[in-house]
């Protein structure tokens, strides 16, 4: 390939040779996420499909049961809605409404209920909505973050009811909760008297997946590399023989 005259300058190949390995490195990482958000991507499509079944009773069956649809019969404390920033697929400014509901093993399930434009924040302005006596909901299950998902987002406040993240044992002690489930679910699609909140799983965010992306990135550079590399040698470069 590269004939007789190619003499490898020893600065020019310590300099090339960890970038290129770098970069093959990196792209074959890459290749590796790809396949594990794929996988991961399927399986929650696989969730989202699934029929619904009972609601989990622990935190262990809830990690099995993510994304999942469940049903679950009880009744709305709508005096206690817990109200979460949240933008809309239309890139409409609301909230998302979490509502207690009460079942009949005496815990609380809060209950994503959906999206309300912000001027629908005030109860009395969807009051269809407010459904009372039992009802039987279907909806994902959903596991809260460990934290505060990143640094970006403003800190919860309670006081004035304003959340940014999902915090269920801050949520529960501003409502004045005791057992608590440790998961909440996101409501199906099923329409609300009066047409708010709107829920529905085309709600939930969706799995980003660049990884193709980052591995063409990372071998293309390593392919550039390894042509300066060659062109700097060839014979009237400047870098090779002459």
């Amino acid at each position: 390939m590269f004939g007789i005259d190619f003499h490898p300058r020893l600065v020019p190949t310590l300099f090339a040779v960890p970038i290129v390995l770098l970069c093959l490195g990196l792209g074959v990482w890459q290749v590796e996420r790809l396949q594990w958000k794929e996988g991961l991507i399927a399986e929650r499509a696989a969730a989202l499909k699934a029929a619904p079944v009972p609601a989990p009773q622990t935190l262990a069956a809830a990690k099995d049961l993510e994304f999942r649809p469940v049903t679950l019969d009880g009744v709305f404390l709508n005096d206690r809605e817990i109200y979460l920033h949240a933008i809309a697929p239309s890139g409409r400014e609301g909230y998302r409404v979490l509502t207690p509901l009460t079942v009949a093993e005496g815990e609380t399930v809060f209950i994503d209920r959906g999206f309300i434009p912000t001027g629908l924040r005030d109860p009395a302005k969807r009051e269809a909505g407010q459904l009372s006596g039992t009802q039987h909901v279907t909806g994902l299950v959903r596991l809260p973050p460990s934290g505060r998902p990143n640094w970006f987002l403003p800190d919860n406040d309670a006081a004035r009811n304003h959340w940014f993240w999902v915090d269920l044992p801050a949520m529960a002690a501003a409502d004045r909760l005791e057992k608590v489930a440790p998961y909440y679910l996101d409501a199906d699609a099923a329409p609300n008297p009066g047409g708010w909140p709107q829920g529905g799983a085309d709600l939930l965010p969706e799995l980003p997946n660049h990884h193709l992306q980052y591995v063409i990135t990372w071998f293309s550079l390593a392919a550039a590399m390894i042509v300066i590399y060659v062109m700097y040698h060839r014979p009237g470069s400047g870098g090779g023989s002459a």
